[in-house]
């Protein structure tokens, strides 16, 4: 009997009907000398700080660097059922071998193995490495199972990358929290740049100037030239006087053929990227989308950076596009020769080939998907067309004229042959999404002009202009410069990943927007206030983009086999190291950034401080051991707190009796009084509300008398 561990049920549930096992038991499926289980995502996790000893339990700067000897995970407790349906089956006698059948990367490859290693199992791996959930491609992984082994190193870098991610997150986070007070200032090795580059183009956008500056013009026979900037309103005005109903004389006119190739494939970026941009759709929504469409074996697999197909793809491409023509909704009802050969390039596949659809959606119900997957797997097909397609020609034309002693230029375009941009264009009609105006403009084309053509009693124009601030961040864009960023500093030899990789960019930016640091307002992305302030009190180490693209880079060589793990994390140790010891203390006023303002609920009884609302409850902000959060074990409201810093009695109900009988009471306080008592082994001591207990009066019967 062999153990199949997929990474979701529903991945899980096709799996088994493919394989045969098919009689279904508590969280899995057995069958045909297989059994089919599953994880829900993460099963284990790293503990937190706090389980490795006490000096971690409190957020101190004395206690820095968090760096356990040895690290230890902990099962989810919201997924320990699943966790231990998984451990049972690991230990069935009659279970022989392991398959990891995980999503086929470096995410899925950590979460099989923490959940193999926490429950001590010693069981042979083998794993499932597959880009497409149609029944044909499970069939063909299954017949080619490859050795656990050989992707040891995957699996360490998957370890790299989650250790170091926890060590620069929890010290980071912690020590700017605890130098700076108030917030908690969240640092993360990807969403840090990642902020950093949105404060960037937000503070050139607050320090921009708005220039004004215009253009003159002259106007003849529908052709409409125009100088070049002119920052003086009186030259302008002195051109268009000088030219008003002279002569225009052309003197040169030059005329391009060129070429745009068809576009690559999409990996996951590019796909999040234009479905931002036509759609509106989010990065994390895309992708859930997409990986929806995946599970529905419609599409292959979405988590990855490839553009192409590998070498033995094409006749798969081929009919795949045949199956579009005939079962997504396109203007042309027949395909043209697909031009298959380019993307086709094993050499620039890594784990997973480029996100295409599948054959499967020659007999599926279209028409039943969601909508917003409707359009996702639409954007995909249509992109395969377009990969595949004719090269888009076009003619530019740029004219010069000269009047009275000064230059006007216009330019033109005209297509020649519209090739792939023809499906491009086809899709945009079938979702009514509307061009870009520039473009458009740019595509009027000129009439047919000559050298030494003249236009006599030219009419003429100001045009009045203003520069334009660098535009806001949108997924699309955002998306961009993460993938590009660090490039620069890079050799061309350097396998590039930028921030984060494609499977993990939605969530950096999700996890910005959650914490407070980032807002979204329509299609921008925008910083708030407290990113801005976050971003100038951190140091270059850990905002860098190019730092964290190095990492990355040193995460695949680890893959690869080309980096010890033990390498990596030394010099993520010492980097927080370094950090913590360069960065130790802030001035009282720097430390105002990020107070939080707090509202006062009254003046403490025992020391005259100021009690105010927090998080937890109230609590005096002098920490003198007051506690005015509870009576008698009740959460006390903020009116309750109020009334009695004021002296008044206060209304609780339902306390408990010894015998464990519910009453209300009125509670009168009259001074403080300390306390002490043990729980857990441990002393508590502190200062509490001393007070007398009044009972409401009992209502009187109304007193009838039985029948």
């Amino acid at each position: 009997m062999q153990l199949v561990i997929t990474e979701k049920p529903s991945v899980a549930r096709s799996i088994s009907e493919v394989i045969g096992a098919t009689e279904i038991s508590d969280g899995y499926m057995e069958g045909n000398g297989y059994i089919v289980s599953w994880c829900v995502g993460h099963l284990v996790e790293l503990a937190q700080p706090e389980s490795y000893g006490e000096q971690w339990k409190k957020w101190t700067y004395e206690s820095l660097p968090v760096n356990p000897e040895k690290w230890q995970y902990e099962v989810k407790p919201d997924t320990k059922a699943q966790y231990d349906v998984l451990c049972q089956l690991m230990h069935r006698k009659d279970v022989t071998a392991t398959i990891c059948a995980t999503d086929a990367g470096r995410e899925g490859e950590l979460i099989f193995r923490l959940v193999y290693e926490m429950a001590g199992c010693d069981k042979p791996i083998k794993r499932l490495w597959i880009s497409s959930m149609e029944e044909s491609a499970i069939r063909e992984g299954f017949e080619n199972l490859q050795p656990g082994s050989d992707y040891d190193n995957l699996y360490h870098s998957a370890l790299c990358r989650q250790e170091a991610d926890w060590l620069v997150g929890i010290n980071g986070t912690r020590l700017f929290t605890v130098l700076y007070g108030g917030k908690v200032l969240k640092v993360g090795r990807v969403q840090t740049p990642t902020l950093a580059m949105l404060v960037d183009r937000e503070t050139k956008i607050m320090n921009f100037q708005k220039e004004k500056y215009y253009m003159a013009h002259i106007l003849m026979d529908g052709i409409d030239a125009a100088t070049g900037r002119i920052d003086d309103k009186k030259k302008a005005d002195e051109i268009v006087g000088a030219c008003r109903n002279g002569q225009a004389l052309t003197t040169s006119v030059v005329k391009e053929e060129k070429t745009v190739m068809p576009p690559k494939l999409y990996d996951l970026t590019t796909l999040q990227r234009d479905a931002n941009r036509l759609f509106g759709f989010t990065a994390k929504q895309t992708l859930e989308y997409t990986q929806s469409l995946y599970e529905k074996k419609l599409a292959t697999y979405p988590r990855t950076d490839s553009q192409f197909l590998s070498d033995d793809m094409g006749q798969t491409a081929e009919g795949v596009i045949e199956a579009v023509f005939h079962s997504l909704m396109f203007e042309e009802n027949k395909a043209p020769k697909p031009d298959i050969k380019r993307i086709l390039n094993s050499k620039k596949v890594t784990d997973h080939h480029a996100i295409i659809p599948t054959m499967e959606i020659a007999k599926a119900d279209l028409a039943a998907l969601p909508e917003t997957e409707r359009k996702i797997l639409s954007l995909v097909a249509n992109r395969l067309l377009c990969a595949t397609g004719k090269k888009h020609l076009y003619e530019t034309v740029k004219a010069e004229f000269s009047c009275n002693g000064h230059t006007f230029t216009v330019s033109g375009k005209s297509v020649t042959h519209n090739g792939w941009k023809s499906f491009e264009d086809a899709f945009k009609r079938s979702f009514k999404i509307s061009g870009n105006q520039e473009e458009e403009k740019e595509e009027k084309k000129l009439p047919e002009l000559s050298e030494g053509q003249a236009f006599d009693g030219v009419q003429t124009k100001i045009s009045e202009h203003f520069t334009s601030p660098p535009k806001h961040f949108t997924e699309d864009l955002l998306l961009s410069a993460m993938e590009r960023a660090g490039a620069e500093d890079m050799g061309d030899d350097v396998e590039r990943k930028g921030l984060g990789t494609p499977a993990t960019r939605a969530d950096i930016i999700e996890k910005l927007v959650k914490d407070g640091f980032v807002k979204r307002e329509k299609k921008q992305i925008i910083p708030t206030e407290d990113g801005l302030k976050l971003i100038t009190v951190l140091p270059d180490v850990v905002k860098s983009p190019k730092l964290t693209a190095d990492w990355e880079n040193a995460l695949t060589l680890v893959a690869k086999g080309e980096l010890p793990m033990e390498d990596f994390m030394a010099d993520i140790e010492n980097m927080v190291s370094e950090l913590i010891h360069t960065y130790h203390e802030v001035s009282d006023e720097q430390k105002k950034m990020f107070a939080q303002e707090q509202t006062v609920l009254g003046t403490c009884p025992n020391c005259g401080g100021q009690v105010v609302k927090g998080k937890f409850g109230a609590y005096c902000v002098k920490k003198c051991g007051m506690n005015v959060s509870r009576v008698m074990g009740a959460a006390l409201t903020d009116t309750q707190v109020k009334d009695l810093l004021a002296g008044k009695k206060i209304l609780l109900k339902g306390l408990k009796s010894k015998a464990g009988k519910p009453y209300d009471a009125y509670i009168i306080p009259s001074g403080t009084e300390e306390y002490h008592y043990t729980k857990d082994g441990e002393e508590k001591s502190g200062v509490q509300f001393k007070f007398v207990m009044e009972f409401p009066k009992k209502k009187k019967s109304s007193g009838g008398k039985k029948k």
